[in-house]
């Protein structure tokens, strides 16, 4: 399917409030089984801003959509400047309370597997282990002409010496590591090819308007079909690349367990939403199931 930039959602229907009480989650968790999906609020507490929450960075910034990216030469260069900036931040992130807490439930036996929506490999970096990334990954570049895939600390080093002096103070980062920035401080960034073959370079990640590979949803929705339950983590929700998950578990009467502070699109398929920060509400868990965490 493909992904549209949804900047808002607003429920159609009355929806169960959320509530302070993580008990569900944790008899869950002791069941054994979970399988976890993880959004952008996982990693608003590593610095790193999700797009719907409160101060989102879908209220002054649309994310580059694969149409503008692949059809448009100044659009890449808008892209690579402000994500060559924002990398500057992103790639010195790391994981939180609740990336740790999750990798400790994964080494305990708890979870059956770690799908997220994020591409900023946190959970790899907390130590989970087998996790599927859904939208890919910025840590890596791809070429659109041959395939070839590369390093991206490896390309941020080549576009330092190509743009020696490129320093301009962005507004704000997003989720996706782009960094705001006017089209006067773009100025003329050089965009480097591929070394390969000289075609146009992408982050491995999947943009707005593009399609998620069939085969890694069909993966997840194996991993779905496997689980005890599902467990969603800082998600709204909004877009349908991870609602089809909840819809599918629900549909199979898997319950389904979310940790978000704002209500989610998913509320009418879960069996309860805990309406806490995820870091302390992991930690907590991680506590009363007496799981030390990783430091």
């Amino acid at each position: 399917m493909r992904m549209r930039p949804t900047l808002t959602w607003t429920p159609t229907e009355d929806l169960r409030p959320g509530t302070t009480d993580p008990g569900p989650v944790a008899d869950a968790l002791e069941a054994g089984g979970v399988l976890v999906l993880s959004g952008a609020g996982m990693s608003t507490e590593s610095g790193i801003p999700d797009y719907r929450g409160e101060g989102g960075s879908l209220r002054r910034h649309t994310p580059m959509t694969y149409q503008d990216f692949t059809t448009s030469a100044s659009a890449r260069r808008r892209y690579w400047a402000r994500s060559h900036l924002g990398w500057r931040t992103f790639g010195r992130a790391r994981p939180n309370a609740g990336h740790r807490a999750v990798a400790a439930f994964g080494h305990r036996g708890l979870l059956s597997g770690v799908i997220t929506q994020n591409v900023d490999g946190l959970h790899q970096a907390a130590g989970s282990e087998d996790v599927v990334e859904l939208h890919g990954s910025l840590g890596r570049v791809v070429c659109l002409s041959c395939g070839a895939s590369g390093s991206r600390r490896e390309l941020a080093l080549r576009l330092e010496a190509a743009n020696a002096g490129f320093e301009p103070v962005a507004a704000g980062l997003n989720p996706d590591g782009d960094a705001d920035l006017t089209d006067e401080q773009v100025g003329d960034f050089t965009v480097l090819p591929c070394t390969n073959c000289g075609g146009i370079l992408k982050p491995d990640v999947v943009f707005f308007g593009e399609t998620v590979p069939p085969q890694r949803v069909a993966y997840c929705r194996e991993l779905v079909g496997a689980a005890t339950s599902l467990l969603v983590l800082g998600s709204s929700l909004t877009v349908m690349s991870g609602l089809r998950f909840v819809r599918q578990a629900a549909q199979a009467g898997k319950p389904v367990l979310i940790v978000n502070r704002d209500p989610t699109r998913g509320d009418r398929h879960a069996v309860t939403r805990v309406e806490l920060p995820l870091g302390t509400t992991l930690t907590a868990l991680a506590d009363r199931l007496d799981i030390p965490l990783d430091v």
